[in-house]
């Protein structure tokens, strides 16, 4: 009897942990959905608040006339992506203030610019491995293989868009078929708008007091910091639940050829919803030597195309006459991250360049350990903010 009470006893605790377990996993896929669902109001928040602050189109146009500098407009993208270290906040920020009236041909350099910025994150994570010179080496370049990759991709595409306006065709003809039309009718229903408008509109209630423009500036302010805290948080459950697989799937795809290796990334990066975590978790790989430069390169351009997910889960809460330049936004991003990898990965010459810069790069810093620091500090911000403070002085 008391051997029974004991054995009783003894698997009560382990039973409770593994109940605990069990419940664990459905509480985080709700947080997420909730997560999911705080990101959707918080792009309608920006969208509202930037309608209300810059008074419709024309405002919206004025209010950002100093970026209609292509060149301006990149920077501001790669500045603001480093500073925060997530493309993904940023494009879906990008996202909220097209919907609220943004010309998308001012909003296209910001989104190349969120690509170059957001590589800072794995080439910090490989200065961990600074100690080893031939360890740093092979991290180094495994990381700012990126910042070549996208470097190459604004240089072929930015002079081509600005003269061709390729991206921003294809966009908006794929986005008026999922959405219906360039000229929605406003009174359509669209369910995700019906189940987010509540809470927008509630903020904006709150806040009608306050004049304009500094009303609708506090709402864009609101709407930023809920994507700031939905994407940290949805990140950071994402990783819990499925960096494990991610890891596995990383692990089964890279040297398996550079399809295997595109499609593994892509996927690896919708899972956890951070091209930064994917890339940073193929970084120490490359530093130890399991994997070399050229298996993990594909990978890496994979996680270039799974992170527009983000802004295209964005775009799907917008409904009205912007919904369409919401959607095409979000697509342009899509298309130019998707036509960047099969143009430059499969030209020889241009796969090349890439490779090449990073290896050389990493050869100097390699030897001469401040050089990374260096290269870090002044390419993402010392270098934006100086550009960004000369093109608002003149």
């Amino acid at each position: 009897m008391n051997q029974s009470h004991a054995s009783t006893s003894s698997q009560g605790p382990r039973d409770t942990e593994g109940a605990q377990a069990g419940a664990a996993g459905p509480a985080k896929w709700l947080a997420i959905v909730a997560l999911i669902y705080l990101l959707l109001v918080a792009v309608g928040t920006i969208g509202s608040g930037f309608k209300w602050a810059s008074g419709g189109a024309e405002g919206a146009e004025r209010l950002f006339a100093f970026a209609t500098n292509p060149f301006m407009g990149l920077l501001m993208g790669s500045l603001g992506t480093a500073l925060v270290q997530s493309s993904s906040t940023v494009t879906s920020v990008i996202v909220g203030l097209v919907a609220g009236g943004l010309p998308v041909s001012t909003a296209i350099p910001m989104i190349m610019g969120a690509n170059i910025g957001t590589t800072v994150t794995n080439t910090l994570v490989s200065l961990g491995h600074i100690g080893e010179k031939s360890e740093f080496r092979r991290a180094f370049s495994a990381a700012t293989v990126h910042d070549f990759f996208n470097l190459m991709a604004v240089v072929i595409f930015l002079p081509l868009e600005m003269a061709t306006g390729l991206l921003e065709k294809i966009a908006l003809w794929l986005s008026e078929i999922m959405t219906g039309s360039a000229n929605l009718d406003t009174g359509s229903f669209n369910l995700l708008k019906a189940a987010t408008k509540p809470v927008s509109s509630s903020i904006r209630d709150i806040l009608s007091g306050i004049p304009e423009p500094f009303g609708g500036i506090l709402m864009i302010l609101i709407g930023i910091l809920l994507i700031f805290f939905s994407i940290y948080y949805m990140g950071k459950l994402l990783k819990q639940v499925m960096v494990g697989r991610a890891k596995a799937m990383l692990h089964a795809a890279i040297g398996r050829g550079p399809v295997a290796g595109v499609f593994s990334g892509t996927v690896v990066t919708v899972l956890v919803q951070s091209s930064s975590t994917t890339t940073s978790l193929a970084v120490p790989l490359a530093g130890s030597g399991v994997f070399g430069l050229k298996e993990i390169y594909p990978f890496t351009l994979g996680a270039n195309i799974g992170t527009t997910i983000t802004a295209l889960l964005a775009a799907t809460a917008i409904s009205g006459g912007n919904a369409v330049f919401a959607m095409e936004i979000a697509l342009v991003h899509m298309l130019y991250n998707t036509f960047a990898v099969f143009l430059i990965y499969s030209v020889p010459f241009l796969r090349n360049i890439p490779l090449v810069g990073a290896q050389k790069l990493a050869d100097l810093a390699a030897e001469r350990k401040a050089l990374a620091i260096g290269y870090i500090v002044f390419v993402f911000f010392v270098i934006p903010l100086i550009c960004v403070g000369i093109s608002m002085l003149f």
